[in-house]
């Protein structure tokens, strides 16, 4: 048995660290022992794990667990870049949420990371044709997770979530990789028109808590968007922007805004006011 399960770290080593924290919670919380056992420890792989967990969230009186876990289960052997970019999910949710603790917790109790999840069911739906299946998932997401992608957009791994309420995402938005929001952003159109009329979120980019970024306009690698704020004009690379409408407060302060998850403003390097647009270097205020 010990050498089955060294074979499993060794492949899957996300999976062998949620196995163990779901040993634990069972030791610890007997009470939970129907929803680990279940859902996690009598599961053969993450990818079955994941199915089964999406079917238990999302099943209603319209479809049955069964169904959904059956779409699901197909999706996930299909493209193998679903259960991939979930795993990257966990990781980036472990690493930048502080009240994260375990590899488990994402995938039993965050609804951002469970809706998602979600998504990327819902998105290779769409990219199959079946628009119609596509937007069940999609109003499930909502209704379940409060949480709305609309299964068009084009969601990077790494992703995280934080709190995740009110997240609204459009049909023609493109979110890199190593991206982080929080609640209540909007990712959206700015009026009736079809076609390509959603952001464009570069890798890195961290967006605060109730931002909107509106039109078919690119926000830079590794930018911040402060929280409330709302963009109406492009971001360029490595660059904070603050207010309503948003405007540019400076450089950021660190490599990745969406892995440090810092959103003061303070210790900024501040664009000057001469036409120039050079920068000059601000002492941090503690």
């Amino acid at each position: 048995m010990k050498q089955a399960q060294s074979q499993v770290a060794s492949v899957d080593p996300v999976w062998s660290r949620i196995r163990d924290e779901a040993e634990a919670i069972v030791r610890k919380e007997p009470l939970l022992d129907n929803l680990v056992l279940t859902g996690i420890l009598h599961q053969d792989s993450f990818e079955t794990a994941l199915s089964y967990r999406l079917a238990q969230k999302l099943a209603s009186a319209e479809m049955s667990p069964m169904i959904v876990r059956d779409i699901a289960d197909e999706a996930i052997s299909d493209d193998s870049r679903i259960a991939s970019a979930a795993r990257s999910d966990i990781a980036a949710v472990f690493d930048r949420d502080p009240a994260c603790h375990a590899y488990l917790h994402p995938l039993l109790f965050f609804k951002g990371f469970q809706a998602l999840q979600c998504y990327r069911i819902a998105n290779w739906l769409w990219k199959q044709g079946r628009h119609d299946m596509a937007r069940f998932f999609q109003m499930r997401g909502s209704e379940a997770f409060g949480v709305d992608i609309h299964p068009g957009a084009s969601l990077g791994c790494g992703v995280m979530f934080d709190h995740a309420h009110s997240i609204v995402i459009g049909e023609t938005a493109v979110v890199g990789d190593n991206v982080s929001m929080l609640h209540s952003v909007t990712l959206g159109g700015t009026g009736k028109d079809d076609g390509d009329r959603h952001p464009k979120i570069h890798d890195g980019v961290m967006i605060g808590a109730g931002a909107a970024v509106l039109g078919n306009i690119v926000v830079g690698r590794c930018s911040r968007i402060a929280a409330g704020s709302v963009v109406l004009q492009p971001v360029e690379p490595m660059t904070t922007v603050a207010g309503v409408p948003a405007k540019v407060v400076g450089k950021v302060n660190c490599d990745i805004p969406a892995c440090a998850m810092d959103q003061t403003l303070g210790g900024e390097v501040e664009q000057s006011d001469d036409s120039s647009g050079a920068f000059k270097s601000e002492e941090s205020k503690n």
